[in-house]
């Protein structure tokens, strides 16, 4: 449709009218995300021309019909002005049901005392409020002066009654405006007890039953799967939560809450969702809001005393850590976004190890098992070890430090536990990283538990290249056959290429000081001590 037509025929257009043309522009560009640059003004008067007719007293359908145009109109952040003001804003929030300005909100919010035409009219106002706040700031501005995170808060209290995709929005608005406003996750912390309201909405959505004071009933296993709309609402409220739970100040009212927190996400993480994608993407959002919760709360994830555990581990029930484990391989198989993907999984089972000792030692069972091949090095293979050790040369530093790290703690920090499995090779860069080329433990205390090696390991330890990791077959010596007089020339010609790229610092030579750490190799040479010059004789 032509834009020109649609103004001048809207301007002079009733209700019907006004329906039908905006209905048709509807259809022609519903999939439209990328608009005509030339057309950009046209598009601003369109946007001015639809909330002139919000003006006028009309019926439900003319108003999804209006609010359809103007979602499709704010995927153009260049046409916003008209909707990023006071007036525009507060046209949308009403629609919406989203009181302001300390008004409560109404409980009847996508009710079912509101008809189907009505309660698609507050999701269409929901869906334009999100492309709003997401592409102008100036609507941001505006949605904290009229105070709209106090109206998405009110409205949190009658989830139990929302209709789903009215819930959906108003979690993902809730969502929006946390993440792009850092000065409103204070407001909905402290003032509107936000985080207590979501994790009542994440209750309600999981349909978790309290058994003990942190620990949810075990899921049926014979129960449906989690039905794809609670799963969709579980994950906007997991990713708001993960917003506001971003700060570091605690206090004692916060250890409960995120105690609360931690056992709502092992029940979600022991859920199965209708599609192993959703379940995937529900697992990683827990495990995002799980690292930013004080390490001391992981203890949640495993002390079940209801449910029980294995004796082996201290009467604590350790399924969940499977699960992440699981999750965590799952990540390194898919072989892409390592950084986005797999760091948050790693991260945590790295700090629950460091502090949690049933954690550590379960996944040391796991990962790092009593050591029986040598033969092969340690990142040929398909074990969860043989693929971490693979990420420890990682091009992506933060990968690469962060795999290292989780094998180095299983290790409890030995420098030498980590050489057995990983070889000095993969483990160089940790070591310079921490200091530690010299050998010697890290700072962090663990129980003197240690394992027994395998008898296949010490009969092969004497053979083992500590660089690769493996025993290596034997080479033949390419200076076997050499004169002396050839070997006298190989090495001085090696000696010259090494000094000629070190003046031209193409390289430069390194050693390693007393500490362990790497300095230039004129610093860490120690000259001999100077002799008496003066004469012994007397």
């Amino acid at each position: 449709m032509d834009l020109n037509d649609v103004l001048s025929q809207l301007e002079a257009a009733n209700e019907e009218d006004t329906k039908k043309l905006l209905h048709r522009y509807n259809q022609e560009n519903f999939q439209t995300f990328k608009f005509d640059k030339k057309e950009e003004a046209l598009r601003i008067k369109l946007c001015q021309s639809v909330l002139m007719v919000f003006r006028k007293q009309i019926q439900p359908s003319c108003q999804k019909a209006c609010l359809e145009t103007l979602r499709i109109l704010s995927r153009d952040n260049h046409v916003l002005a008209p909707v990023a003001t006071r007036e525009g804003m507060l046209v949308l929030t009403g629609m919406a049901g989203l009181h302001t300005e300390r008004d409560e909100a109404d409980n009847n919010q996508g009710g079912s005392s509101q008809s189907e035409e009505e309660q698609m009219v507050v999701v269409e106002a929901l869906k334009c409020l999100c492309n709003v706040v997401y592409n102008s700031p100036a609507a941001q501005q505006v949605c904290v002066d009229l105070q709209l995170a106090r109206g998405l808060c009110a409205s949190l209290h009658s989830s139990s009654s929302w209709q789903h995709e009215v819930g959906l929005f108003v979690l993902r608005l809730l969502f929006l405006l946390s993440a792009l406003r850092p000065d409103v996750r204070g407001i909905l912390r402290k003032d509107c007890h936000a985080v207590r309201l979501l994790t009542e909405v994440l209750e309600h959505t999981l349909d978790v039953h309290w058994v003990g004071p942190y620990e949810a009933a075990r899921p049926d296993l014979q129960a449906l799967p989690l039905p794809a709309e609670n799963n969709e609402r579980a994950m906007e409220a997991l990713k708001a939560l993960f917003n506001l739970t971003l700060s570091e100040a605690r206090n004692e009212e916060d250890d409960h809450q995120f105690r609360l927190i931690a056992a709502i996400l092992r029940h979600l993480l022991m859920l199965k969702t209708e599609m192993e994608e959703k379940t995937e993407e529900a697992h990683s959002h827990a495990v995002n809001l799980l690292n930013n919760l004080p390490v001391s709360c992981l203890d949640v994830l495993i002390d079940l005393p209801v449910q029980g555990g294995q004796e082996k581990y201290g009467g604590k029930n350790i399924e969940v850590v499977q699960v992440l484990l699981d999750f965590m391989e799952q990540r390194i198989d898919k072989g892409s976004n390592y950084k986005e993907g797999l760091t948050p999984v790693l991260s945590l089972l790295t700090e629950g190890s460091r502090c949690h000792r049933e954690i550590r030692r379960y996944l040391k069972a796991q990962v790092l098992p009593p050591l029986k091949d040598v033969k092969n090095r340690p990142e040929v293979g398909s074990t969860i070890r043989n693929k971490l050790v693979r990420l420890m040369t990682h091009v992506d530093m933060g990968v690469k430090q962060t795999a290292a790290e989780f094998l180095f703690v299983l290790c409890k920090e030995s420098v030498d536990n980590l050489l057995k499995y990983t070889g000095y090779g993969n483990a160089a860069g940790l070591l310079v990283a921490r200091g530690l080329l010299a050998g010697g433990r890290g700072e962090t205390q663990y129980s003197e538990d240690e394992d027994s090696d395998t008898e296949e390991y010490k009969s092969a330890k004497p053979f083992i290249n500590p660089i690769t990791g493996h025993v290596e077959e034997p080479m033949p010596n390419p200076i076997e056959e050499m004169t002396e007089e050839q070997k006298e020339y190989e090495a001085e010609n090696l000696a010259k290429m090494f000094d000629k790229l070190s003046r031209q610092n193409v390289i430069r030579p390194m050693g390693v000081r007393p500490d362990g750490t790497l300095a230039p190799l004129e610093e860490t040479l120690c000259d001999p001590p100077e002799e008496n010059s003066e004469s012994d004789s007397e």
